[in-house]
């Protein structure tokens, strides 16, 4: 330990109610601090913010770094190793397949009324809805089992995204405020939890009470999943009554790199730099480019071919951007896109 922190931390520790402590830790300061000191700063960041001794006490009882966790951050891929893209048809084949399917329509079927209720409520189709389920857990069978506190704080003190992790980790112990057990709160090692996977500070914002008991069980009630879920989406901007895309039919020849769009997002760039400029259906129309489902002529879409010329393409509405809010990867909303159609159909 660097000798210049201990004055740092012993004020910390002496006057953990004290408002600075709901500042973030500077990166070089935390970078120094022993796992145990460093959350000693990250519970009275927690008590500045207002959560009990008690619920303090019994989520960090016993807390040490995970090595696990540790490991599996820094084998995350960076976001600009490679600019080729694996084959859209080879996701699509493995994440929407049959199995993948069958379980969505049971899910689908089991859910009718409750899922009718919700899209009257949100505007988002059950579908869509189920869809994400699957994908995210599987139904409800693949949730993670690493204990959230634990992975949080390691990751807050490993620091590649510390104020990310120190938020979540504060934020997690005010679910935890809500009633909710330490054994209960597990998810994945990077702090997502329950069936939508949502992380602690989106569940304080957006999980919703879908069976009206006053309570957002996202664990184990398929109403609070489902309404959680809907509401996520709702609040990315989903559009009722539009569909997320259509298949498309291109003309051979079509020039799709002129139909670039030269704007950069400010999020994930290098998902939305393969998608088209938007135009209406009704333009896209008079370029030749075919739609092959129903879709009104003013919708505003964008062209998305991934595979190449002479592979399937689709016209992507703004509900397609919605569910990239959900997870920012073009794979991950198309494969949403197409189980969803193929559990309703």
């Amino acid at each position: 330990m660097i000798p210049r922190l201990l004055p740092a931390i012993a004020l910390a520790l002496a006057a953990p109610t004290a408002p600075s402590l709901s500042a973030p830790v500077t990166a070089q300061a935390a970078a120094d601090l022993p796992f145990d000191a460093y959350l000693e700063l990250l519970k009275a960041r927690a008590r500045a913010e207002g959560v009990s001794e008690a619920t303090i006490e019994r989520m960090t009882a016993g807390l040490t770094p995970n090595p696990r966790v540790i490991a599996l951050d820094q084998n995350q891929p960076g976001s600009a190793t490679t600019r080729g893209y694996p084959p859209m048809a080879d996701y699509i084949r493995t994440h929407v397949d049959a199995a993948r399917i069958a379980g969505g329509r049971a899910v689908y079927a089991q859910s009718q009324s409750t899922l009718a209720a919700i899209e009257a409520r949100y505007g988002v189709p059950g579908s869509i809805l189920v869809a994400i389920f699957g994908h995210e857990t599987s139904y409800g069978r693949v949730k993670g089992d690493f204990d959230l506190a634990r992975s949080l704080a390691t990751l807050a003190w490993e620091g590649r995204r510390r104020e990310l992790f120190a938020g979540e980790f504060v934020a997690l112990m005010k679910v935890a405020e809500k009633g909710y057990d330490r054994a209960q709160l597990v998810g994945s090692y990077a702090g997502a939890f329950g069936n939508p996977q949502f992380l602690p500070s989106v569940y304080l914002r957006l999980a919703s009470d879908g069976d009206g008991d006053g309570r957002a069980d996202i664990f184990t009630n398929r109403a609070d999943t489902f309404a959680s879920i809907a509401n996520y989406l709702r609040d990315a901007g989903w559009r009722t009554g539009e569909p997320w895309g259509v298949r498309a039919r291109v003309p051979p020849g079509f020039d799709l790199a002129g139909q670039r769009s030269r704007l950069v997002a400010p999020q994930c760039p290098r998902v939305h730099e393969r998608f088209s400029r938007w135009r209406t259906i009704a333009e896209w129309r008079a370029l030749g480019i075919e739609p092959m489902a129903g879709i009104g002529d003013d919708v505003m879409a964008s062209l998305f071919q991934p595979d190449g010329p002479g592979q399937p393409a689709w016209l992507l509405t703004g509900n397609f951007r919605a569910i990239l809010e959900y997870n920012c990867s073009s794979y991950y909303a198309l494969s949403v896109g197409l189980l969803a159609d193929a559990i309703r159909d």
